[in-house]
């Protein structure tokens, strides 16, 4: 039986980094430096769990009916109506409150309980690893 398998899209410095916690869980780790890597990268596999950052689209640096940075993953998902991967979302406290948007435009990838503010701890990504 292979690994279940997690994607982590590493888009900044502040990405938890828990390779040794997914070992540990039975998990293969695929480290992905952005959200593009990450779509291609959805072509040929698809992980249990994606491990993401959230960056609120404050300007114009992405569409107007986009909320953030995970919009195009999101979206990439419902392409694949039988697979749904639970979402791990990273987030800074200062944009915590507009994370909840997500739940309102893609309610079956949102889960509020895996939304970790930052810094986030390994104990909680085991906490929801372990639940799965």
């Amino acid at each position: 039986m292979s690994k279940p398998i997690v994607f982590s899209i590493v888009e900044s410095p502040t990405h938890p980094k828990l390779t040794s916690l997914y070992e540990e869980l039975g998990y293969e780790e695929i480290v992905l430096p952005s959200m593009r890597k990450a779509m291609a990268a959805l072509k040929k596999q698809q992980p249990d769990v994606i491990v993401a950052e959230f960056f609120y689209a404050y300007g114009t640096n992405y569409a107007s009916n986009h909320i953030c940075n995970l919009d195009t993953l999101l979206i990439t998902l419902q392409t694949y109506p039988d697979y749904h991967p639970k979402i791990i979302i990273v987030v800074k406290k200062s944009e915590k409150e507009y994370v909840s948007k997500l739940g309102e435009h893609y309610a079956d990838y949102y889960n509020e309980d895996y939304v970790l503010v930052q810094p986030v701890y390994e104990q909680q990504v085991r906490d929801i690893l372990q639940t799965l």
